[in-house]
């Protein structure tokens, strides 16, 4: 089984950044899996908000957060990040790394296949 561990978190004013990481441990081996980054706001339901392969060749990134987010993967060091700009008060939410199985080269964007999920860290963008 894999687990997840999100960190970065924190409380940071709108225009700022922040890098959250995901680390992951286990079994299967890690390169059978896709990594996504889903985030939850009090009172809303989870939403999907970005992705990587494996490989780390073929990512996504939801229409809401293009452009001020980047998802990257260090696969020696089992870890996935998100980096964050320009953050907004709507931004503040609990973000939540995810696992998919996939082939290596294949990010997954059908939310429903991540099965695997970690604790979550808290964003908050003060206005």
């Amino acid at each position: 089984q894999v687990q997840l561990a999100e960190s970065g978190g924190g409380l940071v004013q709108t225009g700022g950044s922040l890098r959250l990481s995901c680390t992951a441990s286990g079994r299967p081996p890690l390169n059978s899996y896709s990594m996504g980054w889903f985030r939850q706001a009090p009172g809303k339901e989870r939403e999907f908000v970005s992705a990587i392969s494996w490989s780390g060749t073929s990512q996504y990134s939801e229409p809401s957060v293009e452009g001020r987010v980047t998802i990257s993967r260090d696969n020696a060091k089992n870890t996935v990040y998100l980096q964050m700009n320009n953050l907004e008060p709507e931004d503040t939410a609990v973000y939540y790394c995810s696992a998919a199985r996939a082939a290596a080269t294949v990010v997954v964007v059908n939310t429903r296949l991540y099965k695997l999920w970690g604790q979550g860290t808290q964003v908050t963008v003060s206005s």
